[in-house]
């Protein structure tokens, strides 16, 4: 049966502060559900700080509660990668990962990015298909995530 609930009627999707109340809440459920899924902490490399993340944006609901957030971690060469993309579960299928993802876009692009990545992984299908319908490429492992036969890597090449 299909999810016929409203979808989740936005007040903002803005840049807020790395160690903020919401952004700390925000990202600690995401590295919980991220250990639940994989059994542990599965992450490659160094985790995302409020030293080398430029971005950190924080979605709302109407209400104003904070829904889901993502982040950009620069990289060499005009490159930036999402880290942290989350939408609570109360909050999902109703379009704020989108919101979520166009926000980070738009925020690479004003920052003089050309091309994004990402790495998911293999137990988290419902990220696969945002990022593949939302234009994202597969590509190989990038940095920390090469060779990870678990992570999958996607990249999109942004338009001025």
């Amino acid at each position: 049966m299909a999810d016929r609930s409203p979808r989740v009627r936005l007040i903002s999707v803005a840049s807020e502060p790395f160690e903020a109340p919401d952004s700390r809440a925000l990202r600690r459920e995401v590295e919980d559900e991220l250990i639940d899924r994989y059994g542990g902490d599965t992450e490659e490399g160094v985790k995302p700080n409020s030293f080398d993340v430029v971005t950190f944006v924080v979605a709302r609901d109407h209400a104003g509660e904070a829904v889901g957030c993502g982040a950009l971690r620069p990289h060499a060469d005009g490159v930036a990668e999402i880290k942290r993309m989350y939408v609570r579960p109360h909050a999902r299928g109703r379009g704020v990962s989108r919101v979520v993802l166009a926000a980070l876009e738009d925020e690479a692009r004003a920052r003089g990015f050309a091309v994004i990545r990402l790495e998911t992984g293999t137990m988290q299908p419902e990220a696969m298909g945002l990022y593949a319908s939302a234009g994202f490429e597969p590509i190989e492992g990038f940095g920390a995530y090469a060779g990870h036969p678990e992570q999958r890597c996607f990249e999109r090449r942004l338009a001025p």
